[in-house]
């Protein structure tokens, strides 16, 4: 056995590194709303929930986008009529590596992450960034 692969640790699963309990809206809330919302917890990515079910995400570029069309009123547009409906989703167990992967090769901005169709997190971009620097101190050390 090379000493390569005696050093070899497992990749961790999306769960080490996600951003428990994450905050959320409901789809019927206004644009307003999450906007505020969003701006007060200092967070760019909000998942959208029907009756406690994920039904998509809204990004903050989602709603910049939103409201510089003519017509769309923040306070009478409600998240569910500009929210993402096909969320990327994984399960807890999702390697990091995957994710990672597929975050940077469709350029998504986050994951969320669901157990038994409930959502318990959410990685993102900066969430990312942690990953590797905790992975980079912690494997590439000699």
């Amino acid at each position: 056995m090379s000493h390569e692969r005696e050093n070899m640790k497992s990749v961790p699963t999306i769960s080490r590194y996600m951003t428990m309990a994450p905050h959320s809206i409901g789809a019927d809330q206004s644009l307003a709303t999450a906007r505020d919302f969003m701006k007060h917890h200092g967070i760019r990515h909000l998942p959208v929930l029907a009756a406690g079910k994920l039904v998509g995400i809204l990004s903050d570029r989602d709603i910049k986008t939103a409201l510089g069309f003519q017509g769309v009123n923040p306070i009478i547009t409600r998240v569910e009529e500009i929210a993402l409906e096909d969320a990327y989703t994984v399960s807890t167990t999702a390697k990091l590596d995957e994710v990672a992967a597929t975050m940077a090769d469709k350029r998504i901005g986050s994951a969320l992450v669901v157990d038994n169709q409930h959502l318990v997190g959410i990685f993102t971009a900066t969430d990312a960034m942690k990953a590797l620097a905790d992975l980079l101190r912690t494997r590439l050390q000699d």
